[in-house]
C-alpha cells in the first residue's frame, strides 16, 4: 500500500525547484525575462518591473511585521510613483526609476506604456478597483507641463489641499471612493499635518471563481496560528476542484493555483509545516520567479479549503519605502519639473480593501466516481500562508498577502 501511495503521488505532484540566487539577482532575471516570449511585449516587460517594485515594497512592509496580516495593492504605489517621476529632476527621476526597475527596460516611453497597462487592468471583468493620487502642500502653484502630464498618462490631476482640513479630507474621500465604485471607504480621518508630497494608493478586489464554492459547505474550522494556538474560522471547502499544483523543494511549500474569472488568478504558497518562517518564500518573490512557477505547475483536482475572507487593510509605506534606499525622496529631492518651490515626501498612504467568499461563474465539474483517485491530493489553508493575485495576460501583480491569523481580519 505504502509503494502504491508513493506511485500515487509521483505521478500526480509536479516538484519543480527554484534559484534562489536568480530570485535574488536582477540583472540574471532580466536576462532570462529577454528569453521569455511573454515579455516580449512592452507592456509586459514593464508590469514585471512595476511589480517587482511592488514585491519589493511587500517584503519592506513584511520585515517590519512579520508576526500580523498583512494585505496590500502595492501596484498602486508603484503607478503613484511612477507619475510623480515626471515632475522629477534627473538626479531624483533615476532614483525613482531604479527603484522601478526601469533601468532594465529598453523603453523610451515609459508613461506611454504604463498608461496601457493601466488600461489592461481596469477591465470590470477582473474584479479590481483601484487608484492613486498626488497631494501637495497648500497653495503651492505647479508647472502645467507636469499637470497635462500626470492627467494624460496616468487618467487624475494631482491635488493641492485647501489647508480646511474638512475640506481636504472630503474631497479626497469622495474621490477614493468614487474611483473604487463606493468599496474603499474612509480613506483618511484626518490630513496629516506638515504635508509636502503625500501619496496615495488604494485598491478593492472582489473577483468571482471560474469553479464556486458551495456556501453550504464552508463551516468553521481550526486555523493553527501555531503548534499551540488555533481559532475557528469560517473555511470554504470543495472536493475534486480542478488547480494547477506544485511542491517547491527549495522554499519546503505548496503551491496552488485558482482561476477566476477576467483572467486573474490567485496562487496560495502554503508552508509544510505550521512552523515554518513565511520569510524565505517572501524573500524569494519576484515577478519572473512567480511567472516561472505559472508555467511549472501541473493541472490536477484536489479537495481543498481556505478561509473565508473579508479584510480592510491599511498602512502608512515611508518608512517601509526609506527602507528600499529611497530616503532621498523625502529629504531633498528635485522635484523642479513640479513647481519652483522646494518638495519633498511626507506620507505614503495605502488602503486595501479584499473580499474572498463562495461566488464563482460555475459549479465545479462533477467527477466519474469510477475514474477518481483512491488518494485525492489534500490542500487545507489552515496554517499561516501567503497568496499573489496576478493578471494572467501581463503578470502584473494585484494583490498580496500574507495571512498569520484569519480571524483578525475575517467579516
Amino acid at each position: 500500500m505504502k509503494n502504491y501511495l508513493v506511485f500515487l503521488l509521483a505521478s500526480s505532484i509536479f516538484a519543480f525547484t527554484s534559484s534562489q540566487d536568480a530570485a535574488e539577482e536582477v540583472s540574471a532575471a532580466a536576462a532570462v525575462e529577454e528569453e521569455d516570449p511573454f515579455y516580449k511585449p512592452p507592456v509586459n516587460k514593464l508590469a514585471a518591473s512595476a511589480s517587482n517594485f511592488a514585491y519589493d515594497l511587500f517584503r519592506a512592509q513584511a520585515i517590519k511585521y512579520p508576526n500580523i496580516n498583512i494585505f496590500m495593492s502595492p501596484l498602486t504605489i508603484a503607478t503613484a510613483l511612477s507619475s510623480i517621476s515626471l515632475g522629477a529632476g534627473q538626479r531624483t527621476e533615476s532614483l525613482l526609476h531604479r527603484s522601478l526597475y526601469y533601468d532594465l527596460l529598453n523603453d523610451a516611453d515609459i508613461h506611454a506604456t504604463y498608461k496601457e497597462l493601466l488600461a489592461s487592468l481596469s477591465s470590470n471583468s477582473k474584479g479590481l478597483k483601484s487608484t492613486t493620487r498626488v497631494m501637495f502642500e497648500r497653495r503651492l502653484k505647479m508647472r502645467m507641463d507636469f499637470v497635462t502630464q500626470l492627467e494624460k498618462f496616468y487618467g487624475n490631476k494631482p491635488r493641492v489641499l485647501s489647508g480646511n482640513s474638512r475640506l481636504d479630507v472630503s474631497e479626497a474621500n469622495d474621490f477614493v471612493q468614487k474611483r473604487t465604485d463606493n468599496k474603499v471607504l474612509k480613506f483618511f480621518q484626518d490630513v496629516p499635518s506638515g504635508v509636502s508630497i503625500l501619496l496615495l494608493g488604494a485598491a478593492y478586489f472582489k473577483g468571482q471563481w471560474i469553479h464556486k464554492f458551495n456556501p453550504r459547505e464552508t463551516v468553521l474550522r481550526d486555523f493553527y496560528i501555531d503548534e499551540q494556538t488555533s481559532v475557528l474560522v469560517p473555511m470554504m471547502s470543495a472536493s475534486n476542484l480542478p488547480v494547477r499544483y506544485g511542491l517547491d523543494s527549495d522554499f519546503n511549500c505548496k503551491i496552488v493555483q485558482l482561476k477566476l474569472t477576467g483572467e486573474v488568478s490567485i496562487m496560495f504558497f502554503l508552508p509544510l509545516t505550521v512552523t515554518q518562517n513565511l520569510t524565505l518564500i517572501e524573500e524569494g518573490l519576484t515577478s519572473e520567479f512567480v511567472h516561472d512557477i505559472d508555467r511549472a505547475l501541473q493541472s490536477v483536482t484536489i479537495t481543498l479549503s481556505l478561509p473565508k475572507l473579508k479584510v480592510d487593510y491599511a498602512a502608512e509605506l515611508g518608512d517601509a519605502l526609506q527602507e528600499m534606499k529611497l530616503q532621498p525622496l523625502f529629504s531633498n529631492p528635485d522635484f523642479s519639473k513640479i513647481s519652483s518651490k522646494s518638495l519633498k515626501f511626507t506620507n505614503v498612504m495605502h488602503k486595501a480593501v479584499l473580499e474572498l467568499n463562495e461566488d464563482g461563474a460555475e459549479s465545479a465539474p462533477k467527477v466519474d466516481p469510477g475514474t477518481r483517485q483512491h488518494f485525492p491530493l489534500q490542500y487545507h489553508l489552515n496554517h499561516p500562508f501567503l497568496f499573489v493575485l496576478r493578471s494572467d495576460s501581463n503578470g502584473a501583480l494585484l494583490f498580496i498577502g500574507k495571512v498569520m491569523n484569519p480571524k483578525a481580519v475575517s467579516g
